[in-house]
């Protein structure tokens, strides 16, 4: 037999053998979660609760396989930790958040699109909760096999809307909310987008840009840290520890500007000596966003434990009360629902998230630490400022939309540049080609104030400096080309667009399914 054949077939062996033990830890943890639930739960149906608890937990861990990347993907993509260590902080706030924060109330009614009353049939509202649950799991699963992220929120409401409307028809939705709920997919990328290319061009006119880069960073990474650093800590509040510790907004605000200064004054000669030891350049200046991306990516996903993990738990949660015999719109979420919910995104995380954490960390667009932590300020900023306009925004939307929007402003400063060049080439014409190499070499070496003053001198004195529309159009193409990937972005706005109508189609199936085989549970 050919040597290259064997090789191929060990691979394949191998491959089948880490997909086998992946399944062996799945099928452990959902024996342990079902052993939990028939302990600790006082429902009366144990085959409904087991059934129901294994599709709550495979949902949860499609949560963490899908969603948890974009916490903490910008992070590995910019190599400011490796796969492994973001995958252990990731899973231990996701579970803490979950744990800790996650479950002060269910909403049996998910987001206020269905009536109340077309639950008043415990069976149908099984059927329902059931349903939606099963859809929005087999859609993250496929999301996360394509390598699309994908809204979890928006998974499990579109599974919601369409075994809802199975059960009770169209009249019972509110399509108010279902639109608003729409409105997101444009809202949270945008939003998202703008602030981070705000705060990216910031970074570079105050820092990167300037001929004293260490000088730059000693005035202004503080800065930027105490921005982040209030961000953060009201988002936390806001969303991540609002379950647990009710605090009105001006005293949120006012706690957060405090822990700000208290972590600016602690930071800021710490700042100041780490930067006496680095190089004047952008790469070893970047240094200095290592610490403030761990944090960012242990809070984002203590947050995002708090909150999305009601995606798996809600209806599980709701079903539990059903089986319970207790029929309340809400209801305080059982501490072991809770403890599984959080499992169950730690696990999902570990076994399946790296293929999406790699997606969202370098194949959309090039990360570095600076870009990162622009794309982590982004998410907490846009949170907050949709929170206070009431704007419904998606975290996942707003993450990957921080990503494209770097990218496209990287696609429009290097074809910017690029053009700056082709017209020194073009002013030098007929001359020879070590005085321009040397022209171009003290052009990049320049300030941007000395960028523009030599651009404009050659502009006085030369004719026919500017390139032509075709000559733009093709800069503008190569760089296209290279800067931001159009096939992952095509990917990812087709899966976002889909997500919605396919999970309700699922779930509109899965109740059907259910319903006939309703009398054998």
């Amino acid at each position: 037999m050919d040597m290259n054949n064997i090789g191929t077939i060990e691979k394949a062996t191998q491959f089948g053998m880490k997909d086998a033990r992946k399944l062996g830890i799945v099928l452990v943890f959902m024996f342990f979660a079902s052993v939990v639930a028939i302990f600790f739960s006082e429902s009366d149906n144990n085959i409904l609760l087991i059934v129901s608890v294994v599709v709550g937990m495979y949902m949860a861990m499609n949560i963490g396989a899908n969603d948890v990347a974009n916490n903490v993907g910008p992070a590995v993509g910019s190599n400011t930790m490796s796969l492994g260590l973001a995958i252990v902080i990731a899973a231990i706030f996701e579970a803490s958040g979950a744990i800790i924060a996650g479950g002060d109330v269910v909403d049996t009614i998910r987001s206020g699109i269905v009536s109340q009353e077309a639950f008043s049939d415990i069976n149908v509202f099984i059927s329902v909760m059931l349903g939606a649950l099963i859809a929005g799991a087999l859609w993250l699963n496929l999301a996360t096999f394509v390598g699309a992220p994908v809204s979890t929120t928006h998974s499990i409401v579109g599974g919601l809307l369409g075994s809802s409307i199975a059960a009770g028809g169209f009249g019972i939705v509110n399509w108010r909310a279902v639109l608003e709920i729409a409105s997101s997919w444009i809202i949270s990328p945008i939003v998202g987008g703008l602030i981070a290319v705000i705060f990216l061009y910031i970074v570079k006119r105050t820092i990167t840009y300037q001929n004293d880069k260490k000088l730059a960073a000693k005035k202004n990474v503080p800065i930027l840290i105490f921005i982040m650093s209030w961000s953060f800590c009201l988002y936390l509040l806001q969303k991540g520890l609002s379950k647990i510790l009710y605090i009105n907004l001006p005293s949120q605000i006012a706690i957060s500007f405090v822990v700000a200064i208290l972590i600016f004054i602690i930071t800021k000669p710490l700042i100041n000596k780490k930067v006496d030891l680095l190089q004047n350049t952008k790469d070893s200046i970047s240094e200095l966003f290592t610490i403030p991306l761990i944090f960012a990516a242990a809070l984002l996903s203590f947050a995002h434990g708090a909150n999305d993990v009601a995606n798996a738990i809600g209806p599980l949660a709701a079903i539990n009360q059903a089986l319970s015999n207790v029929m309340e719109a809400k209801s305080n979420v059982p501490i072991w629902i809770m403890v599984l919910g959080g499992l169950g995104i730690s696990i999902g995380l570990a076994l399946y998230g790296p293929r999406l954490i790699k997606t969202v960390g370098s194949e959309i667009t090039e990360l570095d630490k600076m870009r990162a932590f622009c794309i982590a300020l982004s998410a907490s900023i846009t949170v907050l400022v949709a929170s206070a306009l009431g704007l419904p925004v998606s975290s996942t939307h707003i993450a990957i939309g921080a990503i494209f929007g770097i990218g496209f402003l990287r696609e429009y400063l290097k074809s910017n540049y690029k053009k700056m060049e082709q017209e020194i080439i073009q002013a030098h014409k007929g001359k020879d080609a070590i005085i321009v190499e040397n022209f171009l070499n003290d052009f990049r070496k320049a300030s941007i104030k000395q960028k523009q003053a030599i651009l404009q001198h050659l502009k006085e004195n030369s004719k026919g400096v500017k390139l032509n529309k075709k000559d733009k159009k093709a800069l503008r193409k190569s760089v296209k080309s290279e800067i931001v990937k159009r096939a992952a972005m095509t990917k990812i706005v087709m899966a976002w667009i889909v997500t919605v109508p396919v999970s309700a189609i699922v779930g509109a199936f899965c109740f059907y399914v259910i319903v006939q085989f309703a009398d054998k549970f």
